[in-house]
């Protein structure tokens, strides 16, 4: 009884150590238009928002083993990485049919004479910033039309906490109506993403546009799939390719980066509109819950036309965890009770 005793001490004692929460301190830097996430002094990502990328987003996202789990392009260059859809930055909160202007497609690829058809985010100001066992940062933003009329005011809360083998994003955003009807049409583009490096994409010999080692787009007819290794499973249980268009509580994308055990789960909540999540999951790196979109998912069956009228607001929470290793299924369904309890 007394070793029994002893051994369930030292396991109990160990688990504690692995969940031991770290320090997380954030670093505002105006000039260089951006908001560092340290962990233990090691970088995690950044909040930034230069004009160029007509969001803002968190990038490069960082493992715990210390490699980027985010695709570079296109504000950097990364030899034998896809330089397709360059609207797909880090991690992002957008949508693509607003009062019929498109805000996920929109970047600095788009020719002036089809500018008047996109929508911008602009931040605007960084409301607060809190470290210690959970980094909180406030954000405030505008979702502008091509004349920089505001259709929706954006309040967005990051919450950052990590573990010695994951880190954890939650994001809590209101958009509030500043015109008289503000629509989300029903649209395969939302909602909230992160575009992955190549080797967590799934395996595909289909032909790509990569780049060299210097940003020259090269074309690739029979591409290196040797350090491609991305797998989806989702709460359902639905795999690889198949997840796309289902729905479900959670997605998991694992993979092998450099040697690491990588995986990164998206986690949607309860209380967002048309919940379960129906999952804009691509085997080319794009990993995006579209809580919106319901219409090409369901063949037609379903239709969600989301509206809010002036000074009418709408939440919406996600949570992704980056872990550094393949977490069990129960772990992850932890997780994702606690963000359901997540007011």
């Amino acid at each position: 009884m007394k070793i029994l005793l002893f051994v369930t001490i030292i396991i109990m004692s160990a688990n504690m150590l692995a969940q031991k929460k770290l320090n997380i301190e954030l670093v505002s830097d105006v000039a260089a238009q951006k908001v560092d996430v340290l962990v233990d002094g090691e970088f995690f990502t950044s909040y930034i928002y230069p004009n160029q990328i007509k969001k803002p987003v968190l990038w490069p996202v960082v493992s715990p083993g210390g490699n980027e789990v985010t695709r570079s392009f296109p504000l950097k260059v990364k030899k034998g990485e896809r330089v397709d859809h360059p609207h797909h930055v880090g991690i992002w909160f957008n949508y693509g049919d607003v009062n019929g202007l498109d805000f996920w497609n929109n970047s600095d690829a788009i020719s002036s004479d089809k500018l008047k058809e996109y929508g911008s985010i602009k931040h605007q100001s960084v409301l607060s910033t809190q470290g210690g066992e959970e980094g909180v940062l406030e954000v405030y933003s505008k979702w502008n039309d091509y004349v920089c009329r505001t259709l929706l005011e954006e309040l967005s809360e990051f919450k950052f906490s990590a573990t010695a083998d994951a880190r954890i994003i939650d994001r809590k955003t209101t958009l509030t109506a500043k015109v008289d009807k503000v629509t989300f049409t029903d649209n395969k583009e939302g909602m909230f993403g992160i575009r992955v490096t190549r080797e967590l994409e799934l395996p595909n010999n289909k032909s790509l546009k990569v780049s060299d080692a210097h940003g020259k787009i090269i074309q690739v007819e029979a591409p290196d799939n040797s350090n491609v290794s991305g797998h989806y499973v989702s709460s359902t249980g639905v795999e690889g390719e198949a997840v796309w268009g289902t729905r479900a509580n959670w997605m998991k994308l694992s993979g092998t980066l450099k040697g690491e055990h990588v995986a990164i789960v998206i986690f949607d909540h309860p209380q967002n509109p048309g919940y379960p999540t129906h999952w804009h999951a691509r085997t080319y790196g794009l990993f995006a819950a579209n809580t919106l979109g319901q219409k090409i998912f369901s063949n037609g069956d379903l239709e969600l036309n989301f509206i809010l009228n002036k000074s009418e607001s709408a939440t919406f929470r996600y949570r992704l965890a980056v872990f550094s290793k393949d977490p069990t299924i129960q772990e992850i369904e932890e997780l994702s009770k606690s963000f359901m309890q997540k007011e």
